[in-house]
């Protein structure tokens, strides 16, 4: 969390940590136990590309809404075929385990992109960095990162 927090020191936003339970860190049991709805929390979702040199991308999709990995993103990437990321992969490449991704600390060859329907929140909850913490934040923070492209259509809803 601390280099979650010293990134959004660094760029003087404004936001609220939020301690959680890690075992309700997956954003459906969260909002369940802490009384959050769905609209306003978004997971970050890593993505990558099936063939060799793998190619990844981040992508911050509402919790109501499922995330269009065969279409759109696959369309952004430029790649013939896409799949969540592994666990293992999430990891190695952001240094976070599911359930607390977060868009902040990212590498910088990882394009984030937000789908615009989080643009429509007041304020949003994405991830930590670690399964004890979640973030609450205008997603106006979101769409200042760098690499960050809000994207229309890159979601459907449930």
């Amino acid at each position: 969390m601390t280099a979650v927090t010293a990134a959004l020191d660094a760029i003087g936003a404004s936001y609220d940590v939020i301690a959680c339970d890690p075992a309700f860190a997956d954003t459906a049991a969260f909002c369940e136990k802490y009384g959050y709805t769905a609209e306003e929390s978004a997971n970050t979702i890593l993505v990558a590309s099936k063939s060799e040199p793998k190619q990844f991308a981040a992508c911050i999709v509402s919790a109501d809404r499922r995330l269009d990995v065969n279409g759109a993103v696959r369309r952004l990437l430029g790649v013939r075929k896409l799949s969540f990321a592994s666990t293992e992969d999430t990891i190695a490449r952001t240094g976070m385990m599911i359930g607390g991704v977060t868009p902040f600390g990212l590498p910088a060859e990882v394009p984030i992109y937000i789908d615009a329907a989080v643009m429509t929140q007041r304020s949003v909850i994405v991830g930590g960095g670690d399964r004890s913490s979640k973030v609450r934040l205008d997603p106006a923070v979101l769409a200042a990162l760098p690499g960050a492209e809000v994207v229309e259509g890159l979601s459907q809803p449930r």
